[in-house]
């Protein structure tokens, strides 16, 4: 790959709404933007997929796929047998931490972003992490962020040379749900590309009754714009 001169930034991307939008800003922010998506043994493995699309629509430098496999552990209902919340109201998701948080999800992400934007040359990392339309994930909070950069400015050899300053881009995570849509939408993001549901059908049909699902269809119905994702029929009784 031939170079631009242009500004690096690693872009953690895992094909929601919330990831594609950050990407959207980073490079509308003049970044050549480098994509790292990571396989953790997710149940909701489809997003693997919505993120090649995305990477490859938005035309990233680099579309890096990690596989990192979090079943060995266990301890969410994203990558064990525990039950995915269902039928939650849309303003009841924060209120606490459910069964879909996954011990230390980001801090891994993040400290794989970190490795890779250090080969790079760069102290750019971005993720779509949201601290008000979210569910109750501790490392979703603007405290972690802080917490995590000042770790990483001491944990890189670029950090303590002085060679680089690593900053965590998180620009969504004072955003409502209607906002980051709006604010994709200005930047044309195709959201038809994307998925959310933590629960989908073997086909790809989100359930629309996770909460994830439940925070899209809010965000998308408060935004005034259809929401394109393909939802199964049940998906009805969350929202009649």
């Amino acid at each position: 790959m031939k170079p631009t001169g242009r500004r690096r930034a690693v872009v953690l991307l895992s094909g929601g709404v919330d990831s594609t939008t950050t990407l959207a800003v980073a490079r509308a922010q003049g970044y050549e933007v480098y994509a790292l998506t990571v396989g953790y043994g997710q149940r909701h493995a489809v997003e693997l997929d919505a993120a090649t699309r995305i990477a490859e629509a938005m035309g990233v430098a680099d579309h890096a796929v990690l596989e990192v496999d979090l079943r060995r552990f266990g301890g969410s209902a994203l990558t064990d047998a525990t039950p995915v919340p269902k039928d939650r109201e849309p303003d009841q998701p924060g209120s606490d931490i459910p069964p879909t948080y996954v011990p230390a999800r980001n801090t891994v992400f993040l400290s794989l972003a970190l490795a890779w934007a250090e080969t790079l040359g760069t102290g750019d990392i971005f993720i779509g992490v949201n601290a008000l339309d979210y569910s109750g994930y501790p490392d979703c909070r603007p405290e972690y962020i802080e917490a995590f950069e000042r770790m990483a400015n001491l944990a890189t050899k670029a950090g303590v040379e002085g060679v680089l300053q690593v900053t965590i881009h998180a620009p969504l995570i004072r955003m409502t749900k209607r906002e980051i849509i709006q604010t994709g939408l200005e930047l044309g993001v195709d959201y038809a590309l994307t998925t959310s549901c933590y629960d989908p059908s073997p086909t790809g049909e989100a359930c629309g009754r996770c909460d994830a699902c439940q925070l899209r269809r809010k965000g998308f119905a408060e935004a005034g714009v259809e929401d394109p994702t393909r939802y199964r029929r049940d998906a009805a009784r969350a929202h009649p």
